[in-house]
């Protein structure tokens, strides 16, 4: 569907534009609020606050998504809500199954950190299972993160930018990030926890309630 995505900046767009344009899985245009849905009367339009970005590439999802556990809301009183890695990892006996399902809720909160790709390779079948029904993109393995590997794929890089999947290009992919922050500066300092909606695609496959 023909949607119009409205903030308060497009970040690596030419100054002044405000707006991305997408159509199926497809961005058609870049600019101005006013000039996108003057010539687009039919499109739906979704505002945001804050800044809109390409989608984030993580480099550490191999370690995030097969050599961590991301436990189920329902074992926070046990296992809490972070992912355990270490003993406390190899105390839990994991299995395909529980593996599988570890990885599904890890590629959830990769969307809600703005994460559009991922680097690989991932080995156990089960994991690239996951990443493969999650829509996401998958890179060719990369120099590893210089820092501990985060979910916030900007905790890794010096600045957001460097965090980026790809540009955001007339006729690219429409996978974007939204951030409530009034620019770079403020996102660095934020984090990717600022991330209010993810599109991947085209299609919003987060957004914080």
């Amino acid at each position: 569907m023909l949607t119009v995505h409205a903030a308060d900046a497009v970040i690596g767009a030419p100054d002044g534009a405000d707006s991305v344009a997408v159509d199926g899985g497809a961005v058609v245009a870049i600019g101005r609020y006013a000039e996108l849905t003057a010539a687009r009367p039919q499109a739906r339009v979704r505002h945001w606050s804050g800044l809109i970005t390409p989608g984030l590439l993580n480099a550490g999802a191999p370690a995030l998504l097969e050599a961590a556990y991301h436990p189920d809301p329902r074992e926070a009183d046990e296992h809490g809500t972070e992912p355990l890695t270490g003993d406390a990892l190899t105390a839990l006996g994991m299995d395909d199954a529980r593996w599988g399902a570890s990885a599904r809720r890890g590629l959830q909160r990769m969307l809600r950190h703005g994460t559009t790709a991922v680097r690989g390779p991932f080995v156990r079948p089960a994991v690239r299972t996951a990443v493969a029904r999650s829509g996401l993109r998958v890179h060719a393995p990369g120099p590893a993160p210089e820092a501990a590997v985060s979910l916030d794929p900007l905790a890794s890089v010096p600045e957001p930018g460097d965090a980026f999947a790809a540009a955001l290009t007339v006729g690219g992919p429409a996978d974007l990030a939204v951030f409530d922050v009034p620019d770079l500066a403020a996102l660095r300092t934020e984090g990717a926890g600022s991330c209010t909606a993810t599109v991947l695609g085209g299609r919003l496959v987060f957004r914080r309630s």
